[in-house]
């Protein structure tokens, strides 16, 4: 019998209509590893052919195999037949009905945030801390299933964060204190999104909620998993401040980052070195959407940029550049991660690339 990491994979997206869920399945159908089977969104949509149920905001076209299919309501009773479940679901929603399919004992890869910081869900960026799919069996235990699971990816800013940050606490030991000031692009807010009179020749301080959530969930991310398997241990030593800001950029968030390691800090050539080598678990089983190169460093003194540099890697690479001394700490860096790749679908997509790898599916 076929493995489900050599066999194509059923999948629905939860959240179809909305620019996450479009970006969902714009990525699915280039992906040889998964069948988009069923595509749920609100009531107000249920029933109507996909492309009269959705206003298309991507810049490829809309994939032929979906034009026509039914959009189906987020209930897992409409979900037979899926081996793994999408989620681009809004935050407001998404709780019940994520918790709904995983008791349907579906793999649900979520996009949303209500379940990040649930100690026994990774919290995975699929290059970065895929040991912390060891919850899983915890987590089925805890609920009673024999498939079931929730794994999330992180908040957009954070994906492109905790890259650069892992290579550099694996090769140079802890860090101490990191500071992040981001520049985020309109996407990020879903479509309608920021209103135009706020953003058009504007940049807007304030992105409600996200510091917070980029400060906590880099502590997840780089931490570990307790000896049972039952829970993340977030870092306790690793001080993380964030400063988020919208910008007129339509996609790739932008992040200048001083970091203070613990012990004696390494050069700038040492740093640069590392990001290059940096490689992740994801590319060595040869998962399809892991980049070839994790982190892409460049030497260009204006880079890197959101509209040259945000398709590295097919938007799974993060580009660093600007990484010279910092007079405060210990070395400065300017990194841009596509917010909707990365930072949303692509993880969420390569999350369960690597799940089928490993078994899970």
């Amino acid at each position: 019998m076929a493995s489900s990491s050599d066999r194509v994979l059923n999948a629905g997206v939860l959240g179809a209509t909305g620019t996450v869920g479009q970006r969902f399945i714009v990525l699915l159908a280039q992906n040889p590893m998964f069948r988009i089977h069923s595509l749920g969104a609100s009531e107000r949509s249920a029933g109507r052919p996909y492309r009269q149920a959705t206003k298309w905001k991507m810049s490829e076209l809309m994939p032929e195999e979906v034009r026509d299919v039914a959009v189906k309501p987020c209930d897992p009773a409409h979900f037979a037949g899926c081996d793994v479940i999408f989620s681009g679901l809004d935050a407001s929603v998404a709780g019940d009905i994520e918790k709904a399919f995983m008791e349907g004992d579906f793999a649900v890869f979520s996009n949303a945030k209500n379940y990040r910081m649930v100690p026994n869900v990774p919290l995975c960026v699929p290059v970065v801390n895929t040991d912390h799919y060891s919850l899983i069996s915890g987590q089925r235990a805890h609920y009673g299933l024999k498939k079931g699971f929730v794994v999330t990816n992180s908040n957009c800013s954070t994906s492109g964060l905790v890259v650069p940050l892992k290579a550099l606490q694996d090769r140079f030991g802890p860090l101490n204190r990191v500071i992040v000031t981001t520049l985020q692009a309109i996407s990020g807010a879903g479509y309608p999104g920021v209103a135009s009179l706020d953003i058009l020749d504007n940049i807007v301080p304030l992105i409600s909620g996200e510091e917070p959530k980029m400060e906590a969930e880099v502590l997840k991310i780089l931490g570990g998993v307790n000896d049972s398997a039952t829970a993340c241990v977030p870092l306790s030593d690793l001080k993380v401040s964030a400063t988020c800001n919208r910008v007129p950029v339509v996609d790739g968030h932008t992040e200048c980052v001083s970091v203070e390691f613990a012990g004696t800090p390494p050069s700038i050539e040492e740093i640069k070195q590392c990001l290059r080598d940096y490689t992740c678990e994801a590319q060595d089983i040869g998962c399809y959407s892991a980049p070839k190169q994790v982190i892409s460093v460049t030497d260009e003194e204006d880079r890197p940029q959101p509209r040259l540099d945000r398709n590295a890697g097919e938007g799974m690479s993060v580009t660093v550049g600007r990484i010279r001394e910092c007079s405060v700490f210990h070395v400065k860096f300017t990194l841009l991660v596509h917010n909707t790749v990365l930072g949303a679908a692509g993880a969420s997509i390569l999350n369960a690339e690597y799940a089928a790898k490993k078994g899970f599916l």
